[in-house]
Parts: structure tokens; C-alpha cells; sequence
């Protein structure tokens, strides 16, 4: 049985959902998609502004995907005389980090947000591969 009842009332429980909620990696899903010219990053951010989100490169090459989803206004209206039966929707502020490949062009990164998607697309470039040069042996 995945649902735990605790001996607090009616409420149920969830201990995959607790972990999910207090996880900014589980609470902001994100795919890395490399594509032939960039580097592609895609979360998940339901009902969120791109006011709230915040996209950074470091001088380390580490890409940091950063925000605070706020509780409803309508969550604290006379919260003191409501009862919540389940809740599911997270909370609070998250962060995920990627290092980046040295073929990435992190002074040309590119983030969008629409319909709760962000897209951030870091553009590649081509890495030189080091050259060999062959040194000629001297002697008998």
C-alpha cells in the first residue's frame, strides 16, 4: 500500500509526495537534449512567471536554473478556518545546476518561458582538437 495513514484526523499521508516536495530536483523536472548547434535545457515550471526564475552561467561553466514558486494568495485567505484534505502542489524555492561541456558558448546563452516550459539553449561550439607535431630525433 503506497499511502501511509497517520493518526492525525483524516489526513492521509504520502511519503513519495513529501520527498517530491521538499526535492527541487524531483519538484523541477528537466531535460538536457543536445542538438547538431546547441545545447538544450528544458524544465517544468507550472503556473510560474519568468519573473520568479532566474538563469545563470558561472565562470565555472555551471548553468543554475533558480526561482521560488509562492503559495497561491488565494492558500492564505483565511487559511485558520479551512481544512486542507491533500496537498500536492510544491512550494518554495529550487535550484538545479549543470556543468556544461567546454563546446558550449556560455557568453551566448538564450533562455524563454512559455505556458510554465522554460527553454534554455546554450549554443555550441567547435572545440580544437590539439594539434600533433612530430619532432624529429636527432643522433646516429
Amino acid at each position: 500500500m503506497s499511502l501511509i495513514h497517520r493518526l492525525l484526523g483524516d489526513e492521509t499521508y504520502d511519503p513519495f509526495l513529501s520527498m517530491i516536495n521538499r526535492c527541487p530536483v524531483l519538484s523541477t523536472p528537466t531535460d538536457w537534449k543536445e542538438t547538431k548547434d546547441a545545447h538544450m535545457f528544458i524544465s517544468d515550471l507550472p503556473g510560474m512567471k519568468k519573473e520568479d526564475v532566474k538563469v545563470e552561467v558561472d565562470e565555472g561553466r555551471v548553468l543554475h536554473i533558480s526561482g521560488e514558486r509562492k503559495k497561491h494568495v488565494d492558500d492564505d485567505v483565511d487559511d485558520k478556518n479551512n481544512k486542507w484534505h491533500h496537498v500536492e502542489r510544491f512550494h518554495g524555492k529550487f535550484q538545479r545546476r549543470f556543468k556544461l561541456p567546454e563546446n558550449a558558448k556560455v557568453d551566448q546563452v538564450r533562455a524563454s518561458m512559455e505556458n510554465g516550459v522554460l527553454v534554455v539553449t546554450v549554443p555550441k561550439q567547435e572545440v580544437k582538437k590539439p594539434q600533433t607535431k612530430l619532432i624529429q630525433i636527432e643522433g646516429n
